[in-house]
C-alpha cells in the first residue's frame, strides 16, 4: 500500500500519520511497513535539540497504526476503526534518529469480539529498536462520527 491507500485506510493525517508504506499485508495475520525519518519531522525539533531522536511514544504509535490495519476485515475500513487501548511489554532497545528507516512488523496474537491483540516490532538496520504488545478496541463508524461506546465495554 502506498501513502494514498494508507490514507484511505487510516484516519490519521500529518503530522500524526506515521506509516509511509505497507509492503506486506495479510488481514488478521501479519503486516510489514516502514517510516522514513528525516530531520524535518516535527518531533525532532524539540526531542532533543542538539541530539534529535524519535520519542518512544511515536514509535509505539507507528506500530499501532500498522497493527490497527490488520485486525480489521478487508472490507471493514469504511465502517470500523481500531483504537489503541492498551500497551504491554514495551521495550525500547536503541535510539531512532534522523536518516533512519523504521522497518515495522505487526502480527495478530488473538482477537475476540470487538478486541484485538497485536505484537509490534520495529527495527533500524536489522537491529531491534522497539517492541510491544498492543491491544485494540474496534469501533463502528457512524454517519455522526465514531461510536466510542465499544471502548467502555
Amino acid at each position: 500500500m502506498d501513502i494514498h491507500k494508507i490514507m484511505e485506510v487510516l484516519p490519521h493525517r500529518y503530522p500524526m500519520l506515521l506509516v509511509d508504506r505497507i509492503t506486506h499485508f495479510e488481514t488478521m495475520k501479519h503486516a510489514r511497513g516502514y517510516k522514513n525519518l528525516t530531520i524535518n519531522e516535527h518531533f525532532f525539533q524539540g526531542h532533543f535539540p542538539g541530539m534529535p531522536m524519535m520519542p518512544g511514544v511515536y514509535m509505539i504509535e507507528a506500530l499501532a497504526q500498522l497493527g490497527g490495519t490488520i485486525i480489521l476485515g478487508k472490507d471493514d475500513f469504511l465502517r470500523r476503526t481500531a483504537f489503541l487501548t492498551g500497551i504491554d511489554k514495551a521495550k525500547f532497545r536503541r535510539p531512532v534518529v534522523p536518516g533512519d528507516r523504521l522497518d515495522m512488523t505487526a502480527t495478530v496474537l488473538r482477537t475476540r469480539k470487538n478486541m484485538g491483540w497485536v505484537l509490534g516490532e520495529a527495527r533500524v538496520d536489522d537491529k531491534l529498536a522497539v517492541s510491544a504488545e498492543l491491544m485494540f478496541s474496534i469501533a463502528t463508524v457512524t454517519n455522526f462520527g465514531m461510536d466510542a461506546s465499544v471502548l467502555h465495554e
